[in-house]
């Protein structure tokens, strides 16, 4: 059974494997085994730490095959983006270009460097072994909806706000049309190399080589305007599972390739907004004709877990498990879980809708009585 936890150092054999896999680099994967080290060590501390707002910790996860122990893939959290150097994107603004005599009034996109995600959570790092999962999507889904998981259950650790930076548009042998466009224009370098030396767009060399200025879209050539927020074939995936969890397009592309940046509420999401706490029972025998896919996640004694179950359809304050699934979440009859619809049914947003207006009827049944005590509202 896959299920996700955190990283350990135990796991840095693994893990240096995946970094050599990964393409393109991954910035929580340093390729440097004293680095990588640093990274994980980082992470089992931010896990440790007594949080009470997010700041440099970082938070590494893996997922893990029970049957045999092995890794097929890791995802992280950065808690605060840009906490040591700001944290660089392009945004995406709209500039308008006005002549009352000559009767003209244009309106033309425009990109500028901006540092505005600095200090929001991140989500990054995301790697699966889609050969080795056999699963596939699922795997997918599990692993990058786990890390929504853990905040919504920590939400002292985590911004308000969260992102993530989706791979942009490349060709098969790696070179991105905006980069070609923009980037080498000023660095003189190939999109990897400078890529690698970013680590994660937090670093003053971006601010003092990129433009200040704003890169007017249209004098762009016409394969670099059509990349801008376009997300890669292999990151389509990760696009929709962004999607089923709440994040939305915004504004900001990335500032080497254009990628897409997803923004998302954490309160707003759909591992806080359909989240139910329910009792572990043992249960055995296939699942119920009305099952569906949940996320189910534990905390017990602070050693976070996160698998993908079928369970009943009804609302309950219990949740029957099996064997399987209590071993690799290590709970026991009696214990605490979180559980999350996988994908949101109608049901789902009829429920969200109820709980949206059920303070605002409060909000307004308290004015009503306001008004009936003073007469009027002040």
């Amino acid at each position: 059974m896959l299920f996700v936890r955190p990283g350990r150092l135990s796991d840095l054999d693994a893990l240096a494997q995946m970094a050599h896999a990964a393409r393109p680099v991954l910035h929580s994967l340093p390729h440097d085994r004293h680095e990588l080290e640093a990274r994980v060590a980082l992470s089992e501390d931010s896990f440790r730490a007594d949080v009470d707002f997010p700041g440099e910790e970082f938070y590494l996860f893996v997922l893990e095959d029970s049957a045999t122990g092995k890794l097929l893939g890791t995802a992280s959290i950065v808690a605060a983006a840009g906490y040591a150097e700001p944290f660089y994107v392009f945004r995406n603004d709209a500039l308008i270009h006005a002549s009352r005599e000559l009767h003209v009034n244009r309106k033309i996109h425009a990109l500028t460097m901006s540092h505005e995600l600095t200090g929001k959570s991140r989500l990054a790092g995301f790697y699966i072994d889609r050969a080795a999962t056999g699963a596939g999507d699922a795997a997918a889904q599990l692993l990058s909806r786990a890390r929504m998981m853990y905040m919504a259950a920590n939400r002292r650790r985590f911004a308000p706000e969260v992102f993530s930076l989706l791979l942009g548009v490349t060709d098969e042998a790696g070179t991105s049309p905006f980069w070609e466009a923009v980037g080498r224009r000023f660095f003189g370098r190939d999109f990897a190399q400078i890529e690698i030396a970013s680590g994660g767009r937090s670093r003053t060399f971006i601010a003092e080589v990129m433009p200040s200025y704003p890169l007017y879209v249209p004098l762009l050539p016409e394969e670099a305007q059509r990349v801008i927020g376009e997300p890669n074939e292999k990151a389509l995936l990760s696009y929709d599972i962004h999607l089923e969890e709440g994040f939305e397009p915004d504004r900001f592309v990335d500032i080497f390739d254009a990628g897409p940046v997803l923004t998302a509420q954490v309160d707003r999401s759909a591992c806080v907004l359909f989240n139910e706490t329910r009792t572990v029972r043992e249960a055995g025998g296939k699942a119920a004709d009305d099952s569906r896919a949940y996320l189910v996640s534990s905390h017990r004694a602070g050693d976070f877990r996160c698998v993908l179950a079928e369970l009943p359809n009804e609302r309950g304050i219990e949740v029957p498990l099996g064997g399987p699934v209590r071993a690799a979440l290590d709970v026991v009859h009696g214990d605490s879980v979180r559980c999350v619809p996988l994908h949101r049914g109608a049901a789902d947003e009829r429920q969200r809708e109820a709980d949206d207006i059920a303070p605002a009827r409060t909000m307004n049944q308290g004015m009503n009585q306001t008004m009936d005590q003073t007469g009027d509202r002040r």
